[in-house]
């Protein structure tokens, strides 16, 4: 769950067990074309997320931090929508996707609230 004092390690961990977390939902999808592509648009978008906090983390200026972030933005409501489909698909029942979906959406928050804190400093 989201706390206002969540450190850069914190956030880190928990962008890691989201990303974790996505790998072994793709991995327990049932097998078909349309499934298989849906899973590796997710499986990317869904890891990333950490990876580009990660790259975020060792920003070199507040814009560079800013863009990065702005990358983990996106990947997060990508994400979003790629488990979105899974359920809306029927694929897989919205039941064991929403609490991906609202870690997914958690996450996205925290880091739209950062860019705007980052914008509103430069």
């Amino acid at each position: 769950m989201w706390t206002p004092a969540m450190n850069e390690r914190e956030f880190k961990e928990r962008t890691k067990k989201l990303a974790l977390k996505i790998i072994q939902l793709v991995e327990d999808l049932p097998g078909g074309r349309l499934t298989n592509t849906i899973g590796r648009q997710l499986l990317r978008s869904g890891t990333s997320i950490g990876a580009n906090y990660r790259a975020a983390c060792r920003g070199k200026s507040t814009a560079d931090v800013i863009a990065k972030l702005s990358i983990v933005e996106e990947e997060a409501d990508e994400t979003h929508y790629w488990l979105e489909l899974l359920a809306e698909s029927g694929i897989m029942p919205l039941r064991n996707l929403e609490a991906l979906m609202t870690e997914t959406n958690e996450i996205l928050a925290m880091t739209v609230a950062s860019i705007k804190t980052l914008r509103s400093r430069q």
